[in-house]
């Protein structure tokens, strides 16, 4: 076969992201207070945008930024903007490339989020830093639990000591020194400091802190003790080495590297204090008068964009050059699509959140234990949006209502438990329902999870106990052993 230069023609097609269609996506995904900042940089670089005030007599009414009337002289057509923008001017703004990436989050995105208040869940001033720190946390427990002053004083220098994830960086007989007093004091101390909540507390070692744990769930048998002591093994994967040495079978090796996979290797980083950032509702939801819901956009931290007509106009009369008015057509091409983009953005916004007031409307008339299990697929579906645009719209964003703050993607999880209706229930109402058992449990009579499990089963809750332990520690809630503990050192107190 003879080989040669030739020339060939073919078709194919592709999907072009224009810079448009490209800000229209990023601005889905930013809060309000970030729209804010980022119109800011917007009426620095476009002298024909200027900050409007808001309008707040209806929410139906034309966009914000729209031209009143008819379009400024000279103003672009759709065909015009079409050209520019590389799209249909009236084309949706929630167009998504397969190639983006696409957030199919359908399971429960809260494993963290605790249950505040009640069955109304978390309110808005647990948003803030009212929790204590892991020092004050301990330094709590220290005095009920400590057989002596002297103790306790040693304790809580331990305590002063250690680091975020609550290990204790020193030498004990370091410490010793530095105090002045017998090593079998100072490990007198840290047995007391390692005593309190949450276990694995005053650790010296991973191990050690792992060790913690099993004695306190009664699982350190000696069989868990080799698993524990040879962690580096663990690290490289060397199973078949390990199950020998423990001495067990595929069935028990299982078991015990999922209850070791279970314990929390950092104990103090759930107490440790980041820098938050503060929680502004980007939506907010009243009760109707009609028994529906009033849904609007906090329109105190969405500044109002508008193209200033006069200016322009004031602009074009001096533009003599080809250039200028090129300049000139361009910015104000920029600036019609970006108070479009913007108003899509709103409505994009309290459509999603429409919907999702709509499917969980259970949770804002009685509280969390109506939260129904929903995904991002089945709100996509009934507002016919992509699912990756919903993802975009409930990230960073909150909403308040009269139960409080919440993020939007608080409201989106996954069904268990089977439930009476066959749908499931949200684990969220799960939760809710183990703290409520465990506050109302009998000091005397604290509720194992095996316990917990036929309560649940017995309200229409089908879990595992596993599930239940899962739940229980997602919310702070800890071991019967440690609540048995915590509530007569309470009535000690």
């Amino acid at each position: 076969m003879a080989l040669g230069p030739r020339l060939d023609l073919r078709q194919s097609q592709s999907l072009v992201m224009t810079p448009q269609l490209q800000q229209a996506i990023k601005l889905l995904a930013l809060s309000n207070l970030e729209i804010e900042a980022f119109i800011g940089d917007a009426l620095d670089n476009n002298p024909l945008l200027e900050a409007g005030e808001v309008s707040r007599e209806n929410g139906d009414d034309a966009p914000d930024g729209n031209f009143e009337g008819d379009s400024p002289p000279d103003a672009p057509t759709a065909d015009e903007l079409m050209l520019a923008g590389g799209g249909e001017a009236d084309a949706p703004l929630d167009l998504d490339p397969g190639a983006l990436d696409i957030d199919r989050e359908t399971g429960e995105w809260s494993a963290s989020q605790s249950i505040g208040g009640g069955e109304d869940g978390p309110d808005i001033n647990e948003q803030g830093d009212a929790e204590p720190d892991l020092a004050a946390h301990l330094e709590a427990q220290v005095g009920p639990a400590a057989p002596d002053e002297r103790t306790a004083f040693i304790a809580r220098h331990i305590i002063g000591l250690l680091d975020d994830a609550g290990y204790l960086p020193v030498s004990l007989r370091d410490l010793a020194a530095d105090l002045g007093i017998p090593l079998a004091e100072a490990e007198r101390a840290l047995e007391l400091v390692q005593t309190l909540d949450p276990t694995g507390v005053g650790a010296r070692s991973l191990s050690e802190c792992l060790a913690l744990q099993a004695i306190e769930a009664d699982r350190y048998d000696p069989c868990m003790e080799v698993l524990i002591a040879n962690l580096d093994l663990l690290a490289k994967g060397s199973f078949a080495q390990l199950k020998r040495i423990c001495d067990v079978d595929d069935e028990d090796f299982a078991d015990m590297l999922g209850e070791l996979r279970s314990y929390n290797p950092k104990p103090g980083l759930k107490f440790s204090r980041g820098e938050r950032a503060p929680v502004v509702p980007d939506v907010l939801i009243t009760a109707a008068g009609d028994g529906g819901w009033d849904i609007r956009l906090n329109e105190a931290t969405l500044p109002r964009l508008v193209v200033n007509r006069d200016y322009y106009v004031e602009l074009r009369g001096g533009c003599t050059d080809k250039q200028s008015k090129g300049w000139l057509s361009e910015k104000l091409a920029d600036a019609n699509w970006l108070v479009k983009a913007l108003d899509q953005r709103q409505k994009t916004i309290l459509k999603v959140a429409s919907e999702i007031v709509k499917q969980q409307d259970g949770f804002f008339r009685k509280g969390v234990s109506e939260l129904k299990p929903l995904t991002l697929a089945k709100v996509a579906e009934a507002i016919e949006m992509h699912e990756s645009t919903v993802s975009r719209v409930t990230s960073n964003k909150y909403l308040n209502c009269d139960r409080g703050t919440f993020e939007l993607k608080y409201f989106f999880t996954s069904g268990v438990g089977g439930g009476t209706d066959g749908e499931g229930a949200s684990a969220e109402s799960v939760k809710a329902r183990i703290k409520a058992l465990c506050d109302a449990e009998d000091p005397k009579k604290i509720l194992s999870d095996d316990k917990l499990v036929e309560l649940l089963k017995a309200e229409g809750f089908d879990l595992a106990r596993r599930t239940v332990a899962k739940y229980r520690e997602a919310i702070g809630i800890g071991s019967s052993v440690q609540r048995r503990r915590q509530k007569k050192l309470q009535g000690v107190g």
